[in-house]
């Protein structure tokens, strides 16, 4: 078989045109992303069958990428209104946009997702398998990986696979508050301990590698293991998985297949650096794509921002890419209103890190709206926003809430917020000094 993909390709000292697309987005040289590609160290989701992707790249030294997932469930969501969630994802700036449905119409959901994005689009294939019969022991072998082929051949950009979680450490998950939070990784270990059988996932690899070189599908190596809860974050459940992860990413990448591994969920402040630190040990720097993590477990509601904490402070020790959260985490299906918030609280986590990792640029944003607040210019301070149209609600409800008109005043002194007002604005009073 003819390799195509970009692992292979680079190997080869090929700069192909989505390394030097990344390259233009990034700043960097063409030789510079080749060579990550070619390392494993960066990998660039591009199956051969998404023809209107606009190609990223993905490595903890590019900036900071975020996801956002979509998808319908068992209970509720249509075609329509996925696609609306995907367009509120792109409009506030996801770089990739994971497909989790779960219900019905998974494959007409995911055709119309894919020919609309032009991110790379990701799934967990495991959940359509499982739709596809009446319960969870019944899946096998076939199905499993003829679910991947369908899915690879439709143009997935890359998949998550729970193949690191191993019979032997389910019972290391029934010590645990919370067990296996993982959807992926409990209805794998419920397979396992039914028919007393290594994880599918594991034992079918060379398979899924084979389809995954043939359409370059990048795989997103599953945390099935993750903690769900502070109580769990950092055990030997979570370690013991993350040691096979880092054997299958050897795997991969010994088959020119590109990898990415996912990690944990719920972990206390003081042990994120670790985690990433581990990560990059045990699987030898392949990118690392995080779930938040969450910082705290008693915010429901409000685990956008517990967990964009995390994410902020995972990215700056590593990670190269986070996973959203909503604020309907742990509380039910999200809209597109849940999307937008997810959204923007991960593009201001990422932002963050690249500025506290120095990226080139990375501040020049904040640096320009910074002078627009200086020069009370509102409309360069709205269009620079991460959210314009946010900025520009709450300003407008702010005037009206005072009846102020936004009228130049009289008097010749320049706008202001009705925080301060005109005679205790800090800016107005310092320019006059």
């Amino acid at each position: 078989m003819i390799k195509i993909t970009q692992t292979a390709r680079a190997r080869a000292g090929e700069i192909t045109p989505q390394m030097e697309l990344v390259a233009e987005k990034e700043a960097a040289s063409s030789e510079f992303i080749r060579t990550g590609v070619a390392a494993g160290r960066i990998v660039i989701p591009a199956n051969i069958n998404h023809p209107a992707l606009k190609p990223i790249g993905i490595g903890r030294s590019l900036t900071t990428k975020i996801n956002a997932n979509i998808g319908n469930s068992t209970l509720s969501s249509c075609p329509a209104l996925e696609l609306e969630k995907l367009r509120t994802a792109l409009g506030y700036g996801a770089d990739t946009v994971m497909d989790l449905s779960t219900g019905a119409n998974i494959v007409n959901i995911r055709k119309t997702i894919i020919a609309n994005s032009p991110v790379p689009i990701g799934t967990v294939p495991v959940y359509e398998a499982l739709s596809r019969v009446s319960s969870s022991e019944e899946l096998n072998d076939e199905l499993i990986v003829g679910v991947i082929r369908e899915q690879a051949k439709q143009g997935v950009d890359y998949i998550t696979i729970h193949a690191g979680l191993l019979l032997e450490h389910v019972p290391l998950a029934k010590r645990r508050k919370l067990r296996i939070v993982s959807r992926g990784g409990s209805i794998l270990a419920k397979w396992m301990t039914t028919h007393n059988r290594e994880n599918p996932y594991y034992t079918n690899f060379d398979r899924i590698l084979e389809i995954c070189a043939e359409y370059d599908v990048t795989i997103s190596l599953g945390d099935g293991m993750r903690p769900g809860c502070l109580a769990d974050a950092s055990d030997r459940a979570q370690f013991a998985e993350l040691g096979v992860l880092g054997e299958l990413v050897s795997r991969c990448r010994a088959a020119a297949v590109q990898v990415m591994v996912e990690g944990p969920g719920h972990i206390p402040l003081d042990e994120i650096e670790m985690n990433m630190k581990r990560e990059q040990e045990l699987c030898d720097d392949a990118p690392f794509y995080i779930l938040g993590p969450v910082v705290v477990d008693c915010a429901p509601g409000y685990d956008h921002i517990t967990s964009a904490i995390g994410a902020a402070l995972g990215a700056f020790h590593g990670a190269a890419m986070l996973c959203y959260v909503t604020p309907k985490e742990h509380l039910g299906l999200p809209n597109a209103e849940d999307v937008r918030n997810g959204v923007i609280a991960y593009k201001i986590a990422a932002h963050a890190a690249d500025i506290g990792r120095k990226r080139p640029g990375a501040r020049d944003r904040d640096d320009a709206i910074s002078d627009a607040r200086a020069g009370f210019d509102w409309e360069k301070q709205f269009d620079l926003a991460l959210d314009p149209a946010r900025a520009r609600q709450l300003r407008d409800e702010s005037l009206r809430e005072q009846n102020i008109s936004e009228e130049p005043p009289q008097d010749g002194k320049k706008s202001y917020c009705t925080m301060c007002g005109p005679e205790f604005c800090s800016m107005r009073i310092s320019s006059e000094l």
